[in-house]
């Protein structure tokens, strides 16, 4: 994570300082304006705040493990026990193209009213949740709405899919390179098949041309589980390659911060109604 990090901050150029506004997906449609706090007291500038999609849910918390004493340590082995290794990255079928040879389907989901998944999506000041009706399918998108030049937006798109059927989910997520590859003019500066929380992940950046502009992305799809449910979820966050330098806290904030985890099974522990 920290080296396609670096290479993220080195394709954007360099650092802007800025701060986070807080916007709240729970229970609430994508589309809703967040609220931005009042200038902040001196300290040190974030944009790590955070986005909880999972209503009534703490983000970044891991289901705890049974207690077990310390003769009988098996349980911890269990939950150390390493991930499958990635297979190799597929060179052609996009995600999509794979589920649809598998006879998967893709249910998009919405963000208002969603509990499957504990979803965290920084959101930078200056950026807001906003209504697009060229990503029709989109959990939730947000933009720059203070820079830019007027020629391009800089974005963050979010989309989580219900898949319904039987795939392999490593196979699957080996096709993670392939759309973007298809991008015109694609160029890759990193790439890693590395597990994201846990789960299998697939990121990719690099830069592309569209209507005569340079864009730089950061791409990543992750297949999560939830109890039986698989979920394909997509965040692509794209600058245009002259707006890189003023974008680039932001941006890094974005690619950096986002999180998927699956809620804590609390119900257990949920005290019957009388």
């Amino acid at each position: 994570m920290n080296r396609t990090a670096r290479n993220w901050r080195v394709l954007l150029g360099g650092v802007a300082a800025g701060s986070a506004a807080v916007f709240g997906f729970a229970g609430a449609s994508a589309s809703a304006e967040p609220v931005l706090p009042q200038p902040p007291a001196p300290a040190p500038a974030t944009v790590t705040q955070t986005v909880t999609v999972t209503p009534g849910a703490t983000p970044l918390v891991a289901t705890p493990a049974p207690a077990a004493s310390p003769a009988a340590p098996a349980p911890a082995q269990a939950s150390a026990a390493p991930a499958a290794p990635p297979l190799p990255p597929a060179t052609s079928g996009t995600i999509a193209e794979f589920f649809k040879e598998k006879g998967v389907a893709m249910e998009p989901q919405q963000a208002a009213g969603f509990t499957a998944l504990n979803i965290v999506l920084p959101v930078p000041t200056g950026w807001s949740v906003v209504p697009d009706p060229n990503v029709p399918d989109a959990f939730g998108v947000i933009a720059d709405r203070q820079g830019g030049d007027g020629l391009y937006t800089s974005n963050a798109q979010l989309l989580v899919y219900k898949l319904v059927g039987d795939f392999d989910p490593r196979e699957a997520i080996s096709h993670g390179y392939v759309d973007s590859q298809k991008l015109f003019a694609w160029q890759s500066t990193s790439a890693s098949m590395a597990d994201f929380g846990g789960f299998p992940s697939a990121k990719i950046d690099g830069t592309y041309r569209e209507n005569d502009m340079t864009l730089n992305t950061s791409r990543r799809y992750v297949i999560a589980q939830s109890g039986s449910d698989r979920y394909l979820l997509s965040l692509s966050v794209t600058t245009a390659a002259n707006q890189a330098v003023a974008t680039a806290n932001a941006t890094d904030g974005i690619v950096n911060g986002f999180r998927v985890s699956a809620p804590a099974a609390t119900a257990a522990v949920t005290p019957p109604v009388q």
